[in-house]
């Protein structure tokens, strides 16, 4: 993500300086982008390969260790004017979700009391919401009854909002289903000429582009000072049902679109339950409040350009 995607006022009010932790997929093209704009940037990863990436992309400062150990607080720089969680799971079931998310949301809040940081950006994930029936969602709704994943992601999330005396601006920011380059599992699934998509494909899709998520993370950071700490919803604002957005798919490829097998469900629904909830996110408090926008405005948008297609 090394194209300048964010206009000049917003370049301009960037913090100076930003530590990522967890540089997977946003964190590393956040740290792109980051470092695209002239901004001090450093990164905590527990991976040996990506803190590797991340020296050859310039990163000021790149610590490798376990995000929920305290081993590495006295190894970062002191003087950071953001902290952006966006660390995602280790793996390892529920256990490896409180390792990631609950553990390791502890470790960064007790390494950044007392550092004067002005913004604490934490990205959890609109899984928390249990709301079904094709039903709008907006951050109100009630997320007492989420999976035991969003449990985790709830409390972590809590565990921020209790610290904020401690930050001059907080911000939780639950991201849609994320797609973008090398993330793009239906496309994946109809070039290899799979004919039957396990599941159903009635329900909603909420999705929102890599780039989009990275522009809403840089958006808020710009404006701590001016606008309310608390939670946003980030998505593209235009769901879809998989089938739709699989047809759509098949006739950009010339393909005949597959079929859902509902008798079979796939390893990745089970991990996830099995049938996913169908729900539309609502993304209107983040564009009214910071007057963010995305670039790709929808699915057929943001996968035009995967497809490299120019918009019709």
């Amino acid at each position: 993500m090394s194209e300048h995607l964010l206009p000049d006022p917003l370049v301009a009010n960037l913090p100076k300086s930003v530590i990522i932790f967890g540089c997977g997929y946003i964190g590393t093209a956040l740290a792109e982008l980051l470092l695209a704009s002239g901004v001090r940037v450093g990164a905590l990863t527990r991976n040996l390969e990506k803190a590797a990436r991340l020296r050859e992309l310039g990163v000021h400062e790149v610590i490798i260790a376990d995000l929920d150990s305290e081993s590495w607080h006295d190894q970062v720089s002191p003087a950071y004017e953001a902290v952006v969680n966006c660390v995602s799971s280790a793996g390892g079931g529920i256990d490896g979700y409180r390792k990631s998310y609950l553990e390791g949301q502890r470790s960064i809040l007790k390494w950044a009391k007392g550092r004067g940081i002005q913004s604490f950006l934490y990205t959890s994930s609109t899984s928390v919401y249990p709301q079904d029936g094709g039903v709008r969602v907006d951050e109100t709704a009630d997320t007492a009854d989420a999976p035991l994943t969003g449990q985790v992601l709830c409390e972590s999330e809590r565990l921020l909002a209790d610290a904020a005396d401690a930050f001059g601006a907080w911000y939780v920011l639950r991201l849609a289903g994320i797609y973008g380059p090398r993330r793009h599992y239906l496309l994946d699934l109809l070039r290899s000429g799979e004919s039957v998509i396990p599941g159903v494909g009635d329900y909603f899709l909420n999705l929102i582009h890599r780039d989009d998520v990275v522009t809403a993370i840089c958006t808020a950071l710009v404006h701590h000072s001016s606008v309310t700490s608390g939670i946003y919803n980030v998505s593209d604002d235009q769901p879809a049902t998989k089938a739709e957005l699989v047809a759509w798919l098949a006739q950009q490829l010339g393909q005949v679109p597959p079929r859902f097998d509902p008798e079979h469900v796939s390893p990745r629904l089970q991990r996830r339950g099995g049938r996913m909830p169908s729900r539309q996110i609502s993304s209107a408090k983040l564009r009214e409040t910071f007057g963010w926008s995305p670039q790709y405005e929808d699915f057929r948008a943001g996968y035009r350009g995967l497809l490299g297609m120019k918009k019709v």
